[in-house]
């Protein structure tokens, strides 16, 4: 049950990528050849209009078939024909479809089960935050300069950052704002070390607040994906630490085995937690400036922007095909690690 639900997971999630690819491309005038969800062969297929419709043999990533690569079709709604604004409208639709995507998940999962608010219920005897003197009912607004607005925000600030303490958190207290330098210390009860401040109740918004807040988990989603990948190349994380799609099946099955017993209600709410993590993960990663991704595209069109001239096609081609390399090379090493979990 878990492949099939981290299939069709993993599946909806790579259709609206590619959706804001084909929206945008439309909205444009910009015709799209072929729009398929999986790799290799062509299963099933159906032309509708100018534009080819299939699901591919592996249920592993899709596309949107524009033509970009071709750079000598200047044909009226090919992609090269549109204006470079337009084009790079286009790319970046697939990466802010993920995000808008997360959003929309964020929003029901904290219309469902709520949010943790910045505001301390209890400090630990003997923490360093006792000793600053912060208290019960004060309000976190910042750690170490990055905004607060729920307390996973503070709990991921601390876990990913663990070796900038002191920490300097500012808080608010009958509306006056205040400082103080904690640091994490192993507490009577404790193994690892703590911040000694405990979370209150959970609220539940509303709908608009959902919507604000939505937003909110979505930012501390977007800081989850870019602090892990900061610890990736500082050292901090490994290649054993990232997982393919070997990895998030496994992951989604025991997902699935934990909440079953509680009920569908549970187990969808669980799925769309995880499904959060991917869009926001795939949406983040896309925009990085490395070729053969989205942001790799966008940054030869920020280029053609700048320079008013396009970068000649065979050099950016080439750039494109050794980072598609470098990216199968990577996919290969992170599926044997995650083969190797397995036993």
């Amino acid at each position: 049950m878990g492949i099939i639900i981290a299939i069709l997971l993993f599946s909806f999630i790579i259709i609206f990528h590619e959706l804001g690819h084909f929206l945008l491309a439309k909205k444009n005038g910009i015709r799209v050849d072929e729009f398929s969800l999986g790799l290799g062969p062509t299963l099933i297929g159906k032309q509708i209009g100018e534009t080819f419709f299939c699901i591919k043999l592996l249920p592993f990533g899709g596309a949107c078939m524009m033509g970009e690569d071709d750079a000598d079709d200047m044909s009226p709604g090919s992609f090269n024909s549109k204006s470079v604004w337009a084009r790079m409208s286009v790319i970046a639709g697939g990466p802010v479809f993920n995000l808008i995507l997360a959003w929309i998940f964020c929003m029901i999962l904290i219309g469902a089960t709520g949010y943790r608010p910045p505001v301390i219920a209890e400090v630990m005897e003997g923490s360093s935050a006792e000793e600053q003197g912060m208290q019960a009912g004060d309000v976190i607004k910042e750690v170490n300069g990055r905004n607060v607005h729920i307390w996973d925000d503070l709990n991921l600030y601390t876990l990913t950052h663990a070796d900038e303490t002191p920490f300097e958190v500012v808080y608010e207290r009958d509306g006056q704002e205040y400082t103080a330098e904690v640091e994490p210390r192993v507490l009577e009860g404790s193994e690892t070390p703590l911040l000694g401040v405990v979370s209150g109740e959970i609220e539940k918004p509303g709908i608009f607040g959902s919507m604000q807040y939505g937003l909110y988990k979505v930012k501390y989603w977007i800081h989850y994906t870019v602090d892990s990948l900061r610890m990736l190349v500082t050292g901090q994380a490994g290649l054993q630490d990232l997982s393919g799609p070997v990895g998030i099946v496994n992951v989604v099955s025991d997902v699935y085995e934990s909440a079953a017993p509680a009920g569908i209600w549970a187990v969808f709410l669980n799925m769309l937690n995880f499904g959060t993590l991917l869009t926001a993960n795939l949406g983040i990663i896309n925009l990085l400036p490395l070729p053969a991704l989205d942001g790799g595209r966008l940054v030869f069109l920020i280029i053609e922007a700048v320079r008013k001239k396009r970068v000649p096609p065979e050099k950016e081609g080439m750039v494109h095909f050794a980072g598609f390399a470098a990216l199968m090379i990577l996919m290969v090493i992170v599926m044997y690690n995650d083969i190797m979990k397995l036993f």
